[in-house]
């Protein structure tokens, strides 16, 4: 079986669709694209510390661990020290513009309406709780997904990589790790489904895919270019 299991092979993408009965989604890269936000963010606080702005793509190659390692990232890249407050000045700047240019990818609110209707949906995130509900909430996207189907990073559960919170979300729907589909964007979501035992779609279209080592996945691996394509995978239809 092609590894790379992509929306243009229905034969291939059919013949696993009947144990999906759980699909958990990233936000940041996934559902919604928040580089504009983030990278605005981050240069802000950088600029605050006397330091130009790094390119927005670069930022948006820093998502994916958590605000912690984001800010370490960019000063980094900037080359120059953190402030010992440079966590909380971030996550106050970027509180304060959520939703300011971010919007859910297109197709996204039409494919989340048609996959509800076949399986619950979950989103495993590690950005703050608070945060996600807020972005979820604000697009119109938060009807999806009930409070106890959102992990987000400052929970009781360690953050993506490690698997434990999709762990809990697949024994709070009462399925197994072999049912249930993670789709994300970046390595981390990768390892975390490899983890928990679970299937994985990357979403080649977000900003965190660069640097996914495509040629290591495996056999339950798949990938889609557009989220539409999301349909074909996992259910063997076309269309939104």
């Amino acid at each position: 079986m092609n590894p790379l299991a992509k929306s243009s092979d229905p034969q291939i993408l059919k013949s696993s669709n009947s144990t999906f009965r759980l699909l958990v989604f990233d936000l940041d890269g996934t559902l919604v694209d928040s580089r504009r936000d983030l990278a605005e963010s981050a240069n802000s606080l950088l600029a605050e510390c006397g330091r130009g702005p790094l390119p927005e793509d670069v930022i948006g190659r820093m998502v994916g661990d958590g605000a912690a390692r984001l800010v370490e990232r960019a000063f980094a890249t900037a080359g120059c020290a953190q402030p010992a407050d440079a966590l909380p000045r971030f996550l106050a700047i970027y509180n304060s513009r959520l939703l300011k240019f971010t919007r859910p990818y297109p197709q996204i609110p039409d494919v989340l309406t048609a996959l509800a209707a076949r399986a619950p949906l979950a989103v495993l995130t590690n950005k703050p709780l608070a945060a996600a509900r807020h972005i979820l909430d604000g697009l119109g996207l938060g009807h999806h997904f009930p409070p106890a189907r959102v992990v987000g990073g400052d929970g009781p559960f360690p953050r993506k990589p490690q698997a434990a919170g999709l762990l809990h979300l697949v024994a709070a729907a009462g399925v197994t790790p072999a049912e249930t589909v993670l789709v994300g964007d970046s390595l981390i979501d990768w390892r975390t489904a490899r983890a928990a035992g679970s299937h994985m779609c990357l979403a080649g279209y977000g900003f965190g895919f660069e640097g996914v080592p495509t040629e290591d996945l495996g056999e339950t691996d798949h990938m889609v270019e557009a989220p539409a394509d999301l349909l074909t995978v996992l259910w063997g239809q076309s269309g939104v």
